[in-house]
């Protein structure tokens, strides 16, 4: 496979902030991420792999099936990377306990230590920037939320962003934080806020709903 082919694949997993077309193969398609050995995209390994996590579509070992057994160590320590690189940030998705609560807690954390004080990271024979990494997948984060953020802004707000911008399209979203605002809506908005976000809204506020939500998270 070309290089410009496999850019095109892992644009679809968020390489170039794109989301996953329709039909595309992403457990094959990391698994050419990892055949490739492109320094620029296992920098942004993280992002393709959340990607393909909050799509519903990765799966570990389909992912792993499709390496060679001198490949599959990359992979798994790629993710090990990315799951440090997601502590670091104050990151906690839905699926990290279901997909890899067997992954070694130590490990994580030693790659957590490194994205925070902003060592290289040394994967085997390679050597990848954890500014580099971090910055990519900011960028996602800040393309997921459609805002702006500061050099400042925490982990926790980040969080925040991508929660907020996992729930609603942008345009709800842009409707929602008009509603906090307290801003003039069209008329057509007021419609589309009643039928569709307020629902959402209100699902959101259930407390019950919130504490099964934290449970299953456990």
């Amino acid at each position: 496979m070309t290089q410009a082919i496999l850019a095109i694949k892992a644009a679809e997993l968020g390489y170039q902030i794109i989301e996953p077309g329709p039909g595309s193969d992403v457990n094959k398609t990391l698994a050419e991420v990892i055949q490739s050995h492109e320094q620029r995209f296992w920098e942004a390994f993280p992002v393709m792999l959340a990607s393909a996590a909050e799509a519903g579509e990765f799966n570990y070992n389909a992912a792993n099936a499709c390496l060679e057994e001198n490949e599959r160590k990359f992979l798994k320590l790629l993710i090990i990377a990315s799951l440090g690189l997601y502590e670091d940030l104050g990151i906690k998705f839905a699926w990290q306990n279901e997909l890899f609560g067997e992954f070694p807690a130590k490990l994580i954390a030693k790659f957590r230590e490194k994205f925070g004080s902003g060592s290289e990271l040394e994967l085997g024979q390679h050597h990848l920037s954890t500014e580099k990494v971090k910055e990519n997948f900011l960028k996602y984060l800040k393309k997921r939320s459609g805002q702006p953020k500061s050099a400042g802004e925490t982990g926790e707000q980040l969080a925040l962003e991508f929660a907020v911008a996992t729930i609603f399209t942008p345009r709800q979203k842009e409707l929602f934080l008009k509603k906090l605002r307290r801003e003039k809506m069209t008329k057509t908005e007021k419609e589309y806020f009643s039928r569709v976000i307020k629902k959402k809204a209100r699902a959101l506020a259930n407390e019950d709903l919130h504490r099964l939500a934290r449970k299953v998270l456990e």
